[in-house]
């Protein structure tokens, strides 16, 4: 009788489980809840001038330090032995192409010596397109009247990419080959890409001073996460079964690496070469804050003077290098392909050719090594003066007949959506603010990303520049949005058309090689210096590796789901927003990782014009010594905002396709 009472009992239904959206909701409802009642209180503001006890122990350490940095025994034997042997290296590279050395007028290698060489080596590795490529874009740098500022930023380049894959490399191959210090490294470089540019430069100066050599030593720090980590993924990209089978013929480890491993990985690695040489020019520009000479200290002048025509004119020259340097690299890996898979015998017919051709270029660089005329650029830079006054011009249109538009969408952007936002953040008290972002983290990330909010809240704290992180965050989230907005309409557009998607793809590829210094040209001649103009850039900067990544998610989706839904009866829309996107989350999630930390990183650079907060933070502090601490201060507050999207956004993303 139990056990039929039992059997009739009424069934209780399943507990519906709250959905993360509905939490959220919740967690966003009650922030704006306490914020009208608490709004402007516990802010933890800071003027301008004012400083902390932090950033006068900072001050204290950076004055220690330059006033020991002669005595004391790390910086006699260590830091000062580092700088003076990357000094050397700069010098010496500088001599040969960019500066005069000794009682000679003119560098070792005049411009038609370096021409030379640039057409020939792009040859040689490459292919006879990329050697005219080069040709003409190293010709170009003489017309604009920027030969010298072009030819320092290639040697810092070189010097600094040099280094970084003779460290980078081995560390990759060793990475790639034990399991154990692939493990030590991977949360190493995570931390090391996450971090914007700008961060590099405040405490390398502690160490290393400013000019080349410290702009040098933080270059090759930026670039060489790229090197390692590709080279290590080539390594353990190659089949197990080739590995295997070169040992059962008696090879050593030495051999197998030597003989197999290397040769089979030559394409990834040549091509985490142009990520490590990409990285280099976008770190080598911006380090013009640390007195790096060459094309990053023209634009950043002028941006601080806001010369918009001699900002453009440097910063194509920067387009140009970095086209240039990209797709030499590029054709480099497509010739290690196709040698590896011919064994090497195409090259046999271009021998002839290629000795001729060292004839030449040997000819060249005797000619400019010997004559004045060979040596010095001839011209006076024509070209350059009539783009800067082309760009003036254009400036000078854009601000009289466009400025209602430009203004106009400026407006309606920052009134309704940045400035609600920054206030919502900036006038909650701090640690409402932190309790809310560590909330959302908890739902978003787990345990695991909300312990990460809660250290970083704490030390954002500490660094007594809360209302400027707070400011900059707002920044970064509006035009994160704009990110991904842009990135749905364009990824999906690509997602489902192959014919876009390679009409559109090249375009996005050449915008991810520029350096961030360059995006700010153009739209501080539209919007004058304005933190939004560091938005706009920043948008502008980030969409390409979000729209490429949406791209690849959406086409990923099985064409066999598309058309079941299809078949029910679903329009475009609904199968774009009820199969393709839903389908494609994680690549959603990725894209926003990247679009942060993307866009995190130029709106900071957008302290040059106009952007205030934690970009202007660092910027004043290498121009202003009291506000050394502040600054370095600032760059630890970048960073622990990176750390906190990217942890964040990262869990979100394994979430999402777990």
């Amino acid at each position: 009788m139990a056990v039929a009472a039992d059997a009739t009992a009424p069934v209780a239904p399943p507990r519906k489980k709250v959905g993360r959206p509905v939490v959220v909701a919740a967690i966003l409802i009650a922030w704006l809840v306490l914020f009208a009642v608490l709004r402007g209180r516990q802010t933890l503001s800071l003027a301008a001038a004012d400083l902390t006890g932090l950033h006068r122990w900072l001050n204290d350490v950076n004055d220690t330090i330059g006033a020991n940095r002669n005595s004391n025994p790390l910086f006699l034997y260590f830091f000062n032995e580092i700088r003076l042997v990357i000094d050397n290296l700069v010098t010496f590279v500088q001599s040969l192409i960019s500066q005069p050395t000794g009682t000679r007028p003119v560098p070792q290698i005049g411009w038609l010596g370096v021409v030379g060489l640039a057409g020939y080596v792009s040859w040689a590795v490459g292919n006879w397109r990329v050697a005219l490529l080069a040709v003409a874009g190293f010709t170009f740098f003489g017309l604009q009247g920027l030969w010298q500022e072009s030819m320092d930023t290639l040697a810092l380049t070189l010097s600094a990419v040099f280094v970084a894959l003779l460290i980078g490399i081995p560390l990759g191959v060793w990475s790639g080959l034990s399991d154990r210090f692939n493990r030590i490294m991977t949360p190493v470089l995570d931390f090391m890409q996450t971090m914007p540019t700008f961060v590099y430069l405040a405490p390398l100066t502690l160490f290393f001073l400013i000019g080349g050599a410290s702009a040098t030593i933080t270059t090759v720090i930026y670039a060489a996460p790229p090197a390692i980590r590709i080279t290590a993924h080539a390594i353990r990209s190659v089949p197990p079964t080739t590995v295997e089978a070169a040992e059962s013929m008696g090879s050593t480890r030495r051999q197998q690496l030597l003989k197999v491993l290397l040769p089979m990985s030559k394409r990834t690695v040549v091509m985490g070469v142009n990520q490590t040489i990409m990285a280099a020019l976008a770190m080598v520009t911006i380090a013009a804050l640390i007195d790096a000479p060459g094309l990053g200290k023209t634009v950043v002048q002028a941006l601080q003077s806001l010369d918009v025509g001699t900002a453009f004119n440097a910063g194509l020259a920067i387009v140009v290098m970095a086209i240039v340097l990209d797709r030499v690299t590029t054709a480099a890996a497509g010739r290690a392909e196709a040698a590896r898979r011919s064994g090497g015998r195409f090259l046999h017919w271009r021998r002839p050719l290629l000795i001729a051709g060292a004839v030449v270029t040997a000819v060249l660089v005797y000619l400019s090594h010997t004559y004045v005329w060979a040596a010095s650029f001839p011209g006076d830079g024509g070209t350059g003066s009539a783009i800067a006054s082309a760009a003036d011009t254009a400036t000078t249109w854009m601000q009289d007949h466009v400025s209602g538009v430009t203004n106009a969408f400026r407006d309606a952007l920052t009134n309704g959506l940045l400035n609600p936002f920054q206030t919502l953040l900036t006038d909650s008290p701090w640690w409402l603010v932190g309790a809310a972002l560590c909330g959302l983290a908890a739902v978003l990330g787990g345990w695991r990303a909300a312990v990460t909010a809660v250290v970083c809240v704490g030390l954002l704290v500490g660094t007594g520049l809360w209302s400027d992180s707070m400011t900059t965050l707002a920044s970064t989230v509006v035009a994160t949005v704009l990110v991904m907005l842009l990135g749905a309409i364009f990824g999906v557009w690509m997602g489902r058309s192959a014919l876009v998607d390679r009409i559109v793809r090249p375009t996005l590829d050449a915008a991810q090689v520029m350096p961030p210094f360059v995006y700010l040209v153009p739209f501080l001649a539209l919007f004058g210096a304005t933190r939004f103009t560091a938005i706009v850039a920043a948008v502008v900067y980030a969409a390409p590796v979000a729209v490429k990544i949406i791209a690849d998610g959406v086409r990923n989706v099985p064409e066999t789901t598309v058309e079941a839904a299809a078949s029910t009866g679903c329009n475009t829309w609904q199968i774009i927003t009820k199969v393709q996107l839903p389908m494609a989350r994680s690549a959603l999630t990725l894209a926003t990782n990247q679009g942060l930390i993307y866009v995190l990183s130029m709106v900071v650079v957008g302290g040059l014009v106009g952007a205030g907060a934690l970009g202007y933070d660092v910027v004043a502090g290498f121009s202003q010594g009291e506000l050394y601490g502040k600054g370095l201060a600032a760059g630890l507050a970048i960073v622990l905002l990176g750390v906190m999207f990217d942890r964040i956004t990262q869990a979100a993303a394994r979430r999402t396709s777990a």
